[in-house]
């Protein structure tokens, strides 16, 4: 184009020149106008996908940003500048800003990752490596989760995405373990009765999957039952609390004791052995 430009008489490079910088002008403003209609419609199919609103615009914006990238290097190309050495400058300052951009890359990335695929939702009482709390919000570049403390844990997508992630409510229902024990005299066949009369009398214990009371170990000062039950995620707390009162209200009721520890304790003094159990 410069070779050609630099045959022609003066007054018709000048000529050629302006009607090369109105073509580009012109192409610039369509291409603009076409670049924010195709954002917008992939806005609108990722949107009629159920595509997060978030991961929505981003990706809209994305997309046009990649669209006006292109329109511009062919405008200055129609508009008789080199397009080479822009592109190779426009990589190396792409590679510059990744390298120096990394770890918030990482985060993005991720951030994308968990939108797109929703291991975790807004709600969700997740744990995520070593943080455990309820999900508020998830961004591009961090999660915040609230404790059971009340306090806030803004955890990056890269540090979440990287671990395990484990969401305590997806399933809809939580699985809860007591332990009691009770003493070596007392009837296991009947406290396990009496531990099965008390999951059926609450309502928040679900009967499928089916609760259940077993021996668990024979301590050193009493035998151990286990009791596990499912309810669901709203109830759980509430329902472990109410059920561990019941079990001792129950058991006291009924003659079934639980026993504190007992050490037996052999005193030698001027030869005498005296045995005493505490």
């Amino acid at each position: 184009m410069h070779q050609l430009l630099a045959r022609l008489p003066l007054s018709e490079r000048t000529i050629t020149m302006l009607i090369n910088l109105s073509l580009a002008l012109l192409m610039l403003l369509i291409g603009l106008w076409l670049a924010a209609r195709l954002a917008n419609i992939g806005r609108r199919a990722m949107q009629r996908a159920n595509l997060d609103e978030t991961l929505v615009g981003f990706l809209r914006n994305l997309i046009y940003g990649v669209l006006v990238a292109v329109l511009i290097v062919m405008t200055l190309q129609q508009a008789g500048v080199p397009s080479a050495p822009l592109v190779a400058a426009l990589g190396a300052g792409g590679l510059a800003i990744g390298l120096a951009l990394q770890g918030s890359l990482s985060n993005l990335a991720w951030g994308v990752l968990l939108i797109l695929f929703r291991p975790l939702r807004v709600g969700d009482y997740v744990r995520a490596g070593t943080v455990e709390g309820t999900v508020e919000g998830i961004s591009l570049m961090y999660t915040l989760l609230v404790m059971p403390d009340n306090r806030e844990a803004v955890v990056p997508n890269a540090k979440i995405g990287s671990d395990a992630i484990i969401n305590f409510n997806r399933r809809g229902t939580r699985r809860f373990e007591l332990k009691v024990g009770i003493g070596y005299q007392d009837d296991i066949g009947k406290a396990m009765g009496l531990i099965r009369d008390l999951f059926a009398a609450d309502e928040r214990i679900l009967r499928d999957p089916e609760p259940g009371v077993w021996l668990d170990s024979l301590a050193d000062s009493s035998v151990v039952l286990v009791m596990r039950a499912h309810t669901r995620c709203a109830d759980s707390w509430p329902t472990q609390t109410d059920f561990l009162r019941a079990v001792k209200e129950r058991f006291d009721a009924d003659g079934i004791s639980i026993p504190f520890p007992q050490r037996e304790v052999t005193v030698v003094q001027q030869g005498r052995v005296s045995e005493q159990t505490t």
